[in-house]
């Protein structure tokens, strides 16, 4: 499936280390559906499979910068994109993103953090450009979205939650909890 993938103590919480790769994309789609499938939310995937393309995309873009015509597929020399290594980075020096599925019923939470401490920031919709609407999917799909700093002062999650039908065996509060003054953080209505 990728780099890292694991699930946590919690049955109903998964995550997924991502190499900063544009094939990163499909890894956090296929993590996605086996998730999902596990938890019986097989309908949600569609949409959780967009949101997560469309987060994990922001997160390699704006996180860890534009690639080069040698990072794109077909393009001279080794696929990814090249970073310098430093604390928290993987053997080759790349910059991990990582995904994250919550499961609380009735809700589900797709997660995505990057190493970049800036927001996101949602453009005015153009709908000639062949890109930029990202943000906009995320808010259409999702119930709400938002997003905050990492503890650890560097890095940041972009988070979405989707209503998930209930299911006897996963009795649990919100998962979203007042985030009051952390960060920056947008619901939709």
């Amino acid at each position: 499936m990728g780099t890292g993938t694991a699930v946590a103590v919690d049955p109903d919480v998964a995550t997924c280390t991502l190499p900063p790769r544009y094939d990163a994309v499909r890894t956090a789609r296929d993590f996605a559906r086996t998730s999902l499938h596990r938890w019986g939310l097989d309908d949600l995937f569609d949409d959780v499979a967009l949101v997560a393309s469309e987060l994990v995309t922001n997160a390699l873009r704006h996180a860890i910068g534009e690639p080069t015509s040698a990072d794109l597929p077909g393009g001279v020399g080794r696929p990814g994109f090249p970073i310098q290594a430093g604390p928290g980075q993987s053997a080759d020096g790349r910059l991990p993103i990582r995904i994250s599925l919550v499961h609380r019923a009735p809700q589900l939470v797709c997660a995505v953090s990057d190493p970049s401490s800036a927001g996101p920031v949602t453009r005015e919709a153009d709908f000639v450009a062949e890109s930029g609407r990202g943000l906009h999917l995320v808010d259409s799909f999702s119930n709400s979205w938002g997003w905050h700093p990492l503890a650890s002062g560097t890095g940041k999650v972009v988070w979405a939650l989707f209503q998930a039908p209930d299911t006897p065996s996963m009795a649990g509060a919100s998962l979203i909890p007042d985030l009051g003054s952390i960060g920056r953080h947008r619901r939709s209505a």
